[in-house]
């Protein structure tokens, strides 16, 4: 079998990788995509809320009430799970997190990431026209409702703190609710509805979509194993059942499997994974959601996607491959019945992912500094479904020379020293 070659190889064939693959393709770059499943969009760009977040400016930080953790330690919020016997495993992690979410840092944080987001839905709906797939984006927003008052009025001095960075937001009292929400009931102390993001009904799907852009053209997908990555000549190369493919460049853009690239080529870099559930339901009857919808003080969101309606539940501390426990989908379930009018499951089990997060809530895009060639593209945390065309346009700039249309050096893997 003949060696195949190209300039560039991604490996990862989810959101982030595929968006990468496209930009660096538009550059001019012969691109070759990478994944161990036949199509894009398998693992974590599938499993989401199928938001485009461009109204989040604020990262997912840890949280600094002490009655909040203490919460979240003795396992009595739904938005937070874990095992007592991993966390040892989890413990130094948690505090560099902790340590990352001071108010001077976060701020930090959120500022690196303000550009990215700000453009994540117009690098979006580029793609989204190119592909010729305008039914994958719809224009609702999203609604985070509240069930106390105390939660409401923290959302509300949050959503004034955001309005300072173009973030719209329309607060909400229960009649309001109803009348964008017909089907929805609870005691609801209020909500907030911003209009800005944009919802896809098919998050995987939207994947595909963007791989069959890229395959149109000229671009190849190929299924291959990324651990058989190697350095040789100044030549990367990677086995596919192709054969074996080289290029003088690699992006590692494997979201929560990056280390299997990243920790042989010794590179330390605090990567972990917060895992998270979906199940989808049908809609009872003639019952219809028109938003995604957060209950906030509950821990689960519903969403209105083409299977049915998916709940999706919040972070699960545990190893990326172990067993799924989804102990949160099955505490949400019954919450859920009594907020809208759910049937039977779609699926004939909830759905478990893996979404990469740094300390810092911050991804890591940018070059290896001891491997010429080698480039970095993950640890996008709750974002990667939002973050992947913005964040694929920074990096196919770095790469080719332009001037990156953000300052891509709070993203550098030499901030981890």
């Amino acid at each position: 079998m003949a060696e195949l070659k190209a300039d560039v190889l991604v490996l990862g064939a989810g959101m982030v990788g595929v968006s990468a693959a496209l930009h660096l393709q538009k550059r001019g770059r012969n691109v070759v995509l990478i994944d161990r499943h036949e199509v894009a969009g398998e693992e974590t760009s599938h499993g989401n809320g199928g938001l485009i977040e461009c109204a989040s400016v604020f990262p997912y930080m840890f949280p600094r009430d002490l009655g909040q953790i203490l919460r979240y330690a003795f396992l009595r919020a739904p938005q937070v799970r874990y095992h007592f016997k991993d966390l040892p495993d989890f413990l130094p992690w948690l505090v560099r997190y902790f340590l990352a979410s001071s108010p001077q840092r976060a701020l930090h944080s959120a500022m690196a990431e303000l550009p990215l987001i700000q453009r994540s839905l117009i690098e979006h709906e580029a793609l989204i026209a190119e592909a010729n797939v305008p039914e994958l984006l719809r224009r609702t927003g999203w609604i985070k409702l509240f069930r106390s008052e105390a939660t409401l009025a923290s959302a509300v001095q949050d959503l004034e703190r955001a309005r300072q960075y173009d973030v719209e937001g329309e607060v909400l009292d229960a009649p309001a609710i109803i009348a964008r929400e017909p089907h929805l009931t609870g005691d609801f102390s209020g909500a907030i509805h911003f209009p800005a993001p944009g919802f896809v009904p098919d998050p995987g799907g939207l994947a595909k979509a963007y791989s069959a852009l890229f395959g149109r053209k000229g671009g190849r997908y190929l299924v291959g194993d990324a651990r058989t990555l190697e350095q040789s000549s100044g030549r990367w190369r990677v086995a596919t059942l192709e054969g074996t493919i080289t290029a003088r460049e690699v992006v590692v853009a494997m979201g929560p499997w990056s280390d299997q690239i990243f920790a042989p080529l010794g590179y330390s870099i605090p990567l972990q994974v917060k895992r998270g559930y979906h199940l989808h339901l049908k809609p009872s009857g003639n019952a219809v959601l028109h938003h995604p919808v957060l209950d906030t003080d509950l821990g689960y969101l519903l969403a209105p996607m083409n299977r049915g309606i998916r709940l999706t539940t919040g972070a699960e501390f545990a190893h990326r491959d172990a067993p799924p426990t989804p102990v949160q989908v099955e505490r949400a379930l019954p919450r859920a019945h009594k907020l809208f009018p759910l049937g039977a499951p779609v699926d004939a089990a909830p759905w478990k992912g893996a979404r990469p997060c740094l300390p810092d809530m911050l991804p890591v895009i940018g070059k290896a500094p001891r491997h010429s060639g080698l480039w970095f593209n993950f640890g996008h945390q709750h974002h990667g479904l939002t973050l992947g065309p913005a964040t694929g346009r920074l990096l196919a700039e770095m790469m080719t020379g332009e001037t990156p249309f953000a300052d891509a050096r709070p993203f550098a893997v030499e901030r981890f020293g």
